[in-house]
């Protein structure tokens, strides 16, 4: 959850912000810290460049998360989450990663550590996922589906 708080604040974005606006305000933010707009001196571009790419990074990030692009892939995300099991978990930082059976992966953010001693614990962890993890946290994919 820290790194979706750090990139909304890089943004300066609010939880319910519009993809449309999004875009707009990364793009202005890209044009501000722009790199070629420091070439007088050398220390404020290699500035630009790093404060460029962290926009970036973070623009990115929240693409993925937000509602209205997990909404176009809502039935193959329920689809895989139903019907696909977990080939491996991990757990680092309050983020899980699931990868599924179909070869899709998906990051789960702010998922506590005891989440995820019971989700290792459970005699079934898809089951435990579909009912405490899946439908709780905000999510990524971060693997497509594999086609055959």
């Amino acid at each position: 959850m820290k790194k979706i708080v750090d990139y909304r604040k890089l943004l300066g974005v609010q939880k319910d912000t519009e993809l449309k606006e999004l875009k707009t305000i990364y793009r202005n933010l890209m044009k501000d810290w722009h790199p070629d707009k420091f070439q007088d001196s050398e220390e404020a571009k290699v500035e630009a460049e790093v404060k460029s790419k962290e926009i970036i990074e973070a623009y990115h990030f929240l693409v993925s998360i937000a509602p209205e692009t997990l909404e176009l892939s809502i039935e193959e995300y329920t689809q895989t989450t139903a019907t696909c099991g977990i080939a491996d978990y991990s757990w680092a930082g309050l983020v899980l990663t699931v990868h599924f059976l179909d070869g899709s992966a998906y990051e789960y953010f702010g998922v506590p550590k005891a989440i995820y001693v019971k989700l290792v614990n459970a005699d079934s962890p898809g089951r435990f996922a579909r009912r405490h993890i899946f439908t709780s946290f905000p999510y990524r994919n971060i693997a497509k589906l594999q086609t055959a």
